[in-house]
């Protein structure tokens, strides 16, 4: 791997630990200040639309600027975004701002990444990043619900109150030692990132033009990779998976209060089961594909589909568990080789910045869309056994062309 790249990963790793705490804190503060049950996703909405509305600029402000500087004053921003939060700003204020650095954030890591490591480690880098990026999931949502429960202490309670009393103007809120430590983390992040010269030092950039930002363009270069058969295929899959795992990151929540009674922090630690099996699944397709036998992991789509209405169906702790971990380890086995497959495709028709800005926009619109449902559903107090239906029929249709494909060449003979 190239110098800087582990650096690379441990950054990545502290700002995505901080994303996924910051995420069940957000739940926590909606039910502290009274909003309903639905209002929930609608913080990952709002967190994720920047991915979608500024999809045409952040593929060249990526590819123009030092990617290292640019990721730290991403994470800089973040921080403003949950300092907002603390002020009592509105909720989805604060977190669209550390959307709108996380829609630039997520593109230059893996545009750092494509540039910097030979097409033969591509599918191993890109399970380095699944592994930290899941690990953040894993550790974030631990340290999230670990965290509404942290007021409960004497010394976390003391210091709230003094916070209180030195600024009243903040929110009136449990959290705010616990938003104050996220700072921290985010900090501690923009610092490593800062420190990436080296990974940086030999890229090529692009001068951000006005043209270069403009939508027609953008249509264009989206046009371009949908086209391209096997950039077409992974991102055909990656976009449905996208968007059903960020429903499945609040169903699982409902399941845990709904059919076992756990509460919001339980059910955060039962979330984190997801996350180990990714990890497994991540480590495993790194030994078991390369790029051009990705579309061989389709199978696996499949196997999370099954699980979903089976995960509405039990009312096991027991059972849920194991369920919980083979869908993480189908989701990582899947993902991996095809985000490798389509950065490997995407660098070759576009630039790196662009392609990953065109993947990016494409997957977030998916989760948009699918949360956006989601949210309806709750609201109309839908049934999860129905909702876990729904989620089986994009990942389905994702598997399709692979089953016809392995059908026909079965007829054939």
């Amino acid at each position: 791997m190239p110098k800087g790249f582990y650096l690379l990963i441990l950054a990545q790793f502290a700002s995505g630990l901080a994303d996924n705490a910051l995420m069940i804190l957000g739940i926590y503060f909606l039910q502290e200040q009274g909003y309903p049950g639905w209002w929930s996703p609608l913080l990952k909405f709002s967190f994720t639309l920047s991915y979608v509305a500024l999809a045409s600029v952040v593929g060249p402000v990526v590819d123009a600027f030092v990617k290292g500087r640019l990721m730290a004053c991403m994470n800089l921003l973040k921080l403003v975004g949950v300092g907002l939060l603390l002020c009592g700003v509105q909720p989805f204020v604060g977190f669209a701002l550390a959307g709108l650095a996380a829609a630039v954030y997520a593109p230059a890591k893996y545009a750092l990444v494509t540039q910097s490591v030979p097409p033969a480690l591509l599918v191993k880098a890109n399970a380095w990043l699944e592994v930290s990026v899941v690990m953040a999931v894993l550790l974030g949502v631990v340290l999230g619900g670990w965290l509404t429960g942290w007021h409960a202490h004497a010394e976390v309670l003391a210091a709230g109150a003094a916070l209180q009393t030195v600024a009243p103007w903040l929110a009136q809120t449990q959290l705010g030692p616990a938003l104050l430590f996220l700072c921290m983390i985010y900090l501690a992040s923009a610092c490593m990132n800062a420190g990436l010269h080296a990974m940086d030092a030999q890229q090529i950039r692009h001068a951000l033009t006005w043209q270069s930002i403009q939508w027609a363009l953008f249509w264009k270069n989206n046009r371009q990779l949908w086209a391209d058969p096997m950039g077409g295929l992974s991102l055909y899959v990656t976009t449905l998976s996208w968007g059903v795992g960020a429903v499945l990151q609040f169903a699982v929540l409902t399941w845990a209060q709904s059919k076992v009674g756990l509460n919001l922090q339980q059910g955060a630690y039962l979330q984190a089961l997801v996350a180990v099996g990714v990890i497994f699944g991540a480590v495993l397709a790194a030994s078991v594909f390369q790029i051009f036998t990705a579309r061989k992991a389709m199978p696996w789509g499949l196997v999370l589909a099954a699980l979903l209405p089976s995960l509405a169906l039990t009312t096991s702790l027991w059972w849920a568990v194991p369920m919980l971990i083979l869908a993480g380890c189908a989701g990582g086995m899947l993902l991996v080789p095809m985000n490798a497959l389509l950065q490997h495709r995407g660098q070759k028709i576009l630039t790196s910045g662009r392609s990953i800005a065109v993947q990016g926009f494409n997957e977030n619109l998916s989760v948009l869309i699918m949360l956006g449902i989601y949210s309806i559903l709750v609201a109309w107090q839908v049934p999860l056994l129905p909702v876990m239906l729904l989620l089986m029929l994009p990942l389905l249709a994702a598997a399709m062309p692979w089953c016809q494909k392995i059908w026909q060449q079965a007829f054939a003979r």
